[in-house]
């Protein structure tokens, strides 16, 4: 079995969206002929939900961690609402981390459950470094290297960020 989580940009740009989806099934179905794949994610916009969408395609298990008690109601937009809601059912665990209110320190501690739950990291992430708030695709990156976690990067060409 092997246990991949994800981090990533949430602010992919509709055209990269395909991109990054064929980069992860590419990369995702390196694993599921090594028996089962089973896919970590807090299934955010943008890259969580690509890479959740990708794990359960190629008849992954999926793991959801939710950072905060709030974020469902709080901080899922609702035009992302119904694909959580469709993730969230299709997993095989939901983790809801013990923070009342989503922000930096529940993104952080959701990040460390990602990294301490699995044997390697995939991160949809264009290489800029952390920018020094915490919680960010970055400082996953970092925090894994640290532990000793291998990362896959995808970002293939083409891939862009919004710019709002």
């Amino acid at each position: 079995m092997t246990t991949i989580a994800v981090t990533g940009h949430i602010d992919l740009t509709e055209d990269s969206i395909p991109l990054i989806r064929g980069a992860l099934d590419e990369l995702l179905g390196q694993y599921v002929g090594n028996g089962e794949l089973v896919g970590v994610s807090c299934i955010a916009e943008g890259a969580d939900t690509v890479f959740a969408e990708a794990v359960l395609a190629v008849g992954g298990r999926l793991i959801v961690v939710i950072p905060s008690r709030d974020y469902r109601q709080n901080i899922v937009e609702p035009d992302h609402a119904a694909l959580f809601d469709r993730l969230v059912e299709s997993a095989e665990e939901v983790l809801v981390l013990s923070h009342e209110a989503a922000g930096r320190q529940a993104y952080e501690a959701a990040n460390s459950v990602l990294v301490e739950r699995a044997d390697r990291l995939v991160a949809v992430w264009n290489g800029e470094p952390p920018t020094g708030k915490g919680g960010g695709t970055a400082d996953t990156v970092l925090e894994a290297r640290t532990a000793g976690l291998a990362v896959d990067v995808v970002w293939p060409e083409g891939a862009a960020r919004r710019v709002d």
